[in-house]
């Protein structure tokens, strides 16, 4: 079956955060994390059978949940998971609070390597830790991890756990085996335990390979936490559902004790009923997603070197999520972020947002389609020769 992404659907007026975010209904955006595309036909008919049922009580996670899971990262990713390392919650971020504050006591520090997800920061103060980066470095239109750095950093005895992403956001790096065998051991060599946000683990370009962290060798394993969840491959961030893998059964237990503090472990029969047709009939659906999104970054690419040569866009290994360097402006990406929604109708995220790395940075969600790809580098290509080329 082919599926098309190139409808558009309109979002407006349907309580999304992405569309119905900003006043003005001109206003194009590109910038949360959600796709504007349809969720995988086999999802909507899973959630249209529950519909009809009508009747939706507190639910229990049935044993074709677990199989849909473990059969998914078997198949896909060769990563052998048993049923019992599983702790459903409703999302990666309160599963990386509910980790943290079981892992860590106030004062504590967590390492992190930015730019990165804004919610790590978030997540890390909220439960009382502090925050240390081992910046990634920035070159040739990539980022690679800085080994050296990243020692010095762990070797602090203060530093309890590390946050990895895997995929990046917002760089698009897909760690190869080698770079993260080498972050593994660093981290085994000073006893910190890497919590691995794999949110975006589906989400790779064509040509390049997802390796769990936790599929690597034994010691990863026993020693690391995986957050996953269908959410952002399949587009139902909405329906609230994701895992935390741990194996080492004493840590496992501390989380589903922090899980049950936090109230974070009742999840819905929709996202339950989701994520099980997502995983176990949406794999067809996804590589031609991927596809799709490639296409829309091989036009980024193409349209910024023939009209907006001054903005380098990284290269996109995997994510939907393009991190475009536009230091050439001198503006502030805040600055930059609040002058496009005004000026073009366009939205962006600040590069800032995802820490002091990401200054100088602005993030643009490809997933959407062709269209709305063109218009806003349209818009951001008369907003950037109108206001600064002319000078």
């Amino acid at each position: 079956m082919t599926y098309d992404f190139d409808g558009i659907i309109p979002r407006r007026g349907s309580n999304s955060i992405k569309w119905d975010g900003a006043e003005d209904d001109g206003v194009l955006p590109m910038w949360v994390a959600d796709m504007d595309f349809r969720a995988v036909p086999a999802v909507t008919e899973a959630l249209r059978r529950r519909v009809e049922h009508g009747i939706f009580g507190y639910t229990r996670v049935p044993d074709t949940y677990y199989d849909a899971v473990t059969g998914w990262f078997g198949r896909r990713h060769g990563w052998k998971i048993e049923k019992d390392w599983i702790i459903y919650t409703t999302g990666v971020v309160p599963a990386l609070s509910a980790i943290i504050r079981a892992m860590t006591s106030p004062g504590d520090k967590v390492l992190i390597q930015g730019p990165v997800y804004n919610c790590f920061y978030s997540t890390v103060r909220n439960n009382g830790c502090e925050t240390v980066s081992s910046s990634l470095i920035y070159g040739d239109r990539t980022y690679r991890m800085d080994f050296e750095d990243l020692e010095r950093k762990a070797s602090d005895p203060a530093v309890k756990l590390m946050l990895l992403c895997n995929p990046h956001n917002p760089a698009g790096r897909v760690w190869t085996r080698e770079e993260l065998t080498r972050l593994g051991r660093i981290c085994l060599r000073h006893g910190i335990t890497v919590i691995s946000d794999e949110i975006h683990c589906e989400l790779t370009c064509p040509g390049y390979t997802y390796t769990p962290f936790a599929s690597i060798c034994e010691d990863f394993q026993r020693h690391s936490v995986t957050c996953c969840s269908p959410s952002k491959s399949f587009n139902i961030a909405g329906l609230q559902i994701a895992n935390i893998v741990c194996q080492d059964v004493t840590l496992r237990k501390r989380i589903e004790a922090s899980v049950r503090t936090n109230e974070i472990g009742n999840v819905n029969p929709f996202g339950v009923d989701a994520a099980i047709a997502a995983y176990n009939e949406g794999e067809e659906w996804l590589l031609q997603l991927m596809e799709y999104i490639k296409g829309n970054y091989d036009y980024m690419v193409d349209f910024c070197r023939e009209h907006l040569p001054d903005f380098p866009v990284t290269i996109l290994e995997g994510t939907y999520l393009a991190w475009m360097d536009c230091n050439c402006l001198g503006m502030t990406s805040e600055s930059l972020e609040k002058a496009l929604l005004r000026e073009a109708k366009l939205w962006l995220n600040a590069g800032t947002m995802y820490g002091p790395e990401g200054e100088g940075f602005m993030r643009w969600n490809l997933a959407c389609p062709r269209a709305n790809v063109e218009e806003g580098l349209r818009r951001f290509s008369g907003f950037t020769t109108s206001r600064y080329r002319s000078r």
